[in-house]
């Protein structure tokens, strides 16, 4: 089988057939786990197809496929977030950037918000 990333998931071709443009399905990957395929047999029968189950035992295809919908949904990768955590920790805590002091009640300016040194209220 081949695989290749597309944005919605895993393009799975199989490449044992005589024509395997024919054998070409989508596995859709949410939340680490290949959830559904286009092929007829994910329709057909009740447990995972060959499809869902090489992208599955395939841990490399199946985290990349994760990290490409994560980051297409605006979330960040565990990487930015180390990146973002050690900049933070680096930074002085009189910060130039800052406007909070010009807002009103417990609610930080984006800057702050952004890089994380401060949380949006409760309520």
């Amino acid at each position: 089988m081949e695989f290749a990333l597309a944005p919605d998931g895993v393009q799975v071709r199989n490449d044992s057939y005589a024509n395997p443009d024919e054998h070409e399905y989508l596995v859709e990957v949410e939340d680490e786990l290949p959830i559904s395929c286009t092929c007829p047999a994910d329709e057909t029968y009740s447990g995972a197809c060959k499809h869902r189950v090489a992208v599955a035992i395939r841990r490399p295809i199946l985290e990349v496929a994760t990290q490409q919908q994560l980051i297409a949904d605006g979330g960040i990768s565990e990487r930015q977030a180390t990146k973002r955590r050690s900049e933070r920790e680096e930074e002085s805590p009189d910060n130039p950037d800052c406007d909070c002091a010009d807002l009103s009640g417990d609610f930080p300016c984006w800057d702050c918000y952004y890089n994380g040194r401060r949380d949006l209220p409760d309520e």
